[in-house]
């Protein structure tokens, strides 16, 4: 097995019908995954994402107006967030550049307490593909992580789910467990790297307000109105097979006091529902390699 494999190469085509069901626990159902995006937007950088257009179309730096409205998040949005999950009882998964534990310790360490798992997403928020020493990145991220946690990440989601080809290589090699960056299935699925196993958890990018809110431009209640669609039909087919379902969110978007009432409808919706499990990615992580009998490990 050599490296730089084609996503082919990795994972053989599996349609979701020739499976054996996946079971959950205790006759549970569902697993609901909910992703708080945490990131560190370099003022020296052009921003990550842009609420408001650069006049005449030409970016200049720095840009102070958004990169301001992603401090927002961090001040004020995160902490509905914080203020949300406390009162649901649920700890999710936080994706975080490990840069946020040095320019936001204050935000990383009140997840760190409050027992959400930590997520690696690169050291800053850019595309892997402009990182030179990727593998240092990546080692880099893991380290800062484990060093302020006391426990080393693993699960992994690359910026904008940024990978290059030896990428999934070089997150094995650190000690990555899981990605979400393949969201091409319903259900947890196993890679093939040179360096042994990854499994794939089902991230979203349409259950994601990012493109929802800033691409698509919805009106805030869409995340709402598809979160409950989606959720209706995933529950419906959870008779069968056990079935997940990702809700992935930024402080700086859904944070906003004009989305934070939607976000919060949407788990009471789903408690109205029995045999729904709140997990994290490691939760998920812990019971698929049980029920599929995955070893990690450096391969022949």
């Amino acid at each position: 097995m050599t490296e730089s494999m084609i996503p082919s190469q990795r994972a053989d085509y599996s349609a979701i019908v020739d499976r054996p069901p996946l079971k959950l626990p205790d006759g549970a159902r569902m697993v609901v995954w909910t992703i708080v995006n945490l990131e560190v937007w370099d003022i020296g950088r052009p921003m990550a994402r842009q609420v408001l257009p650069a006049p005449t179309g030409q970016p200049m730096l720095p840009d102070v107006p958004n990169w301001s409205w992603h401090e927002y998040g961090m001040r004020v949005g995160v902490w509905r967030f914080f203020d949300l999950y406390k009162r649901l009882g649920i700890r999710p998964t936080v994706s975080i550049n490990a840069r946020v534990c040095e320019d936001y310790p204050r935000v990383a360490g009140e997840a760190r307490d409050l027992g959400w798992e930590f997520m690696g997403h690169a050291y800053d928020q850019g595309p892997i593909h402009k990182v030179e020493d990727q593998r240092g990145m990546i080692f880099r991220s893991c380290d800062i992580i484990e060093k302020f946690t006391g426990k080393r990440p693993v699960g992994w989601l690359g910026p904008g789910l940024t990978q290059t080809l030896d990428t999934p290589e070089n997150l094995v090699e650190a000690g990555v467990k899981y990605i979400g960056d393949w969201v091409y299935d319903d259900e947890p699925t196993v890679i093939r790297t040179a360096k042994g196993p990854l499994v794939t958890l089902p991230y979203t990018v349409e259950l994601n307000d990012i493109p929802m809110m800033l691409v698509q431009h919805h009106e805030s209640d869409h995340l709402y109105k598809r979160a409950v669609e989606s959720f209706d039909r995933l529950y419906a087919e959870s008779a069968e097979r056990a079935k997940f379902m990702a809700i992935a969110i930024h402080p700086y978007i859904s944070g906003q006091p004009f989305r934070i009432g939607p976000l919060e409808r949407i788990y009471d919706y789903i408690s109205k529902f029995d045999g729904v499990l709140h997990w994290n990615g490691e939760q998920m992580l812990d019971w698929y390699v049980k029920t599929r009998n995955v070893t990690f490990g450096r391969s022949a």
